[in-house]
């Protein structure tokens, strides 16, 4: 089902399954969200959890007992119930069932709510712990933008923008492996808060950086100062990619806790980095806001 929120500015659709966000347009009828294309990227903002990419051969080992999990978790094959729907609001939830506890055990409720806003769109998320012992998981968000937005413009035109300079190593993803290499690390930005976009920078899979300190980072085009924003003060880590050797028009930015199993990580779910818990009865929220630049001509 297809959840529509309408303000003055924007246009947002969400669709129950997997709570994806699949559009954002302005009143002139541009869309920021890449459109799901089987052939090169078929979804187009999947929410990750209780896994943040692959596990080793696909399996985890959870409370002793080995567990197929797949990659990202199983949100891209629930359908959410939605509930406090408004013209603007609209909240998205899943609860453990008999099909999440065949890949993971615990009991949990996990929530995404949409709040749309004049300048973009807000996504709050929370995760409830409903079982009777401390329950362990991973989450992240993974939006799909336009890159570029206009058909006479390249995704060359555009750079990522970070919140701070930042002296960044990419943790290099071993596409034979299926892992990340911790012994493999490229410097990408040495002080710097701009990072040129070209498509060879995706030959390897995601650029994950691990160690940041900006929680806000732009697909801008400086040229004409449009493009999009997203601030993720509650997440670690960032990623960013799009199919490499497909020349996509697209960019994924990939706010997570959690990562796609490492080289120095065992296959027990409770020691992957950045892994989250909570206690009994407690619940934890997440906040991640896309903002749309408005072009040089409307400043």
């Amino acid at each position: 089902m297809l959840i529509t929120l309408n303000n003055a500015t924007l246009t947002a659709i969400i669709d129950t399954m997997g709570a994806q966000l699949i559009s954002l347009k302005d009143t002139t009828g541009k869309e920021y969200i890449w459109q799901r294309d089987p052939d090169v990227w078929a979804r187009c903002s999947p929410l990750l959890f209780p896994a943040v990419g692959n596990s080793r051969n696909d399996k985890t080992i959870i409370e002793g007992s080995s567990y197929h999990l797949p990659k990202h978790g199983f949100c891209k094959e629930s359908d959410f119930a939605a509930k406090d729907i408004t013209e603007t609001k609209a909240t998205f939830w899943i609860r453990a069932s008999a099909f999440t506890k065949t890949m993971y055990p615990y009991d949990f409720c996990l929530s995404l709510t949409y709040t749309l806003t004049e300048q973009g769109i807000s996504m709050d998320y929370q995760v409830d712990n409903e079982d009777s012992r401390k329950i362990y998981y991973a989450l992240g968000a993974h939006p799909g933008f336009c890159c570029p937005l206009e058909d006479s413009e390249s995704f060359e035109d555009y750079q990522l923008k970070f919140e701070h300079k930042e002296t960044l190593h990419a943790l290099i993803y071993d596409c034979e492996a299926l892992q990340f290499d911790c012994n493999h690390r490229e410097l990408i930005l040495d002080q710097s808060d701009t990072l040129p976009l070209s498509y060879p920078l995706f030959d390897r899979d995601a650029l994950y950086f691990d160690h940041l300190d900006s929680r806000k980072v732009s697909i801008l085009n400086p040229g004409t100062g449009q493009g999009i924003e997203v601030s993720y003060p509650d997440f670690s880590s960032v990623a960013f990619w799009t199919p490499n050797g497909q020349q996509a028009p697209f960019l994924c930015i990939e706010p997570w806790n959690g990562s796609a199993i490492r080289s120095d990580e065992d296959d027990i779910f409770t020691h992957k980095h950045g892994i989250q818990t909570l206690e009994i009865g407690e619940h934890k929220t997440y906040h991640l806001g896309i903002r749309i630049l408005p072009s040089k001509e409307l400043k």
